[in-house]
This record gives C-alpha cells, sequence and structure tokens, in this order.
C-alpha cells in the first residue's frame, strides 16, 4: 500500500500543501487516479456539511457526476497530471504508485481574453 499525496498548482506559482490519500494497488489509470481522487473530496465534502451546515448549503455532490466532469476538464486541458515530474496525457496512461509519490494537478490559467 502506497501513501500517494495530491497536490494542487497553478501556473501562477500558487502550491497547496498537499493531502495524501493510500492506494493498495502497485498501478493504476490515470482515469481512475482521478476518481479517486474526486470521491474522496466528495466524502471529506460531505463529512464537512454534515458537521457545519449553512445557510443556502445545496445538496451534497454526486462522486459520479463530478467524476464525470473532472475527466472532461482533463479531456479539455483544464488540467495537467505530472507524476515525478512526468506529464501524463492520456486518462488510460498508468502510473506507478511507490511510497511517497506526489501526483500534482496543475490547473492551466486561460490568457485574459483568451
Amino acid at each position: 500500500m502506497a501513501l500517494v499525496t495530491f497536490v494542487d498548482e497553478t501556473t501562477s506559482g500558487d502550491r497547496s500543501d498537499g493531502w495524501g490519500v493510500e492506494i493498495a494497488e502497485e498501478r493504476l489509470a490515470l482515469r481512475e487516479l482521478i476518481r479517486r481522487r474526486v470521491f474522496q473530496e466528495v466524502a471529506e465534502a460531505r463529512a464537512g456539511s454534515a458537521v457545519r451546515p449553512g445557510p443556502g448549503s445545496g445538496p451534497a455532490p454526486d462522486p459520479e457526476a463530478e467524476t464525470a466532469a473532472a475527466l472532461r476538464a482533463f479531456e479539455r486541458n483544464g488540467f495537467l497530471v505530472l507524476v515525478a515530474e512526468r506529464q501524463l496525457t492520456g486518462l488510460d496512461d498508468e502510473v506507478e504508485l511507490r511510497p511517497g509519490t506526489e501526483v500534482v494537478f496543475l490547473r492551466l490559467v486561460p490568457l485574459v481574453g483568451g
């Protein structure tokens, strides 16, 4: 089992501290890695909303719908994924997961007016 760290970055240089997810498999397709990240985020959002219900809070996000949206965003070049400084270009690309693997999600910022 490997502890994989997900890190978010932007082209403007912003970088999150990252957060870890334990993954039992040694290899996963990028599609599945994105799915697991989204499912983890949705689970955390649901847990947070159960603890802190607020005014105007809507229905809990649907993990399948959120995964589909994330996969579409990747295919439209909304973000890049880098593992060991190697860019993954296809959803079926396999990722080798070792302890300490860092997966960077680089969100692309469009040019003004572009």
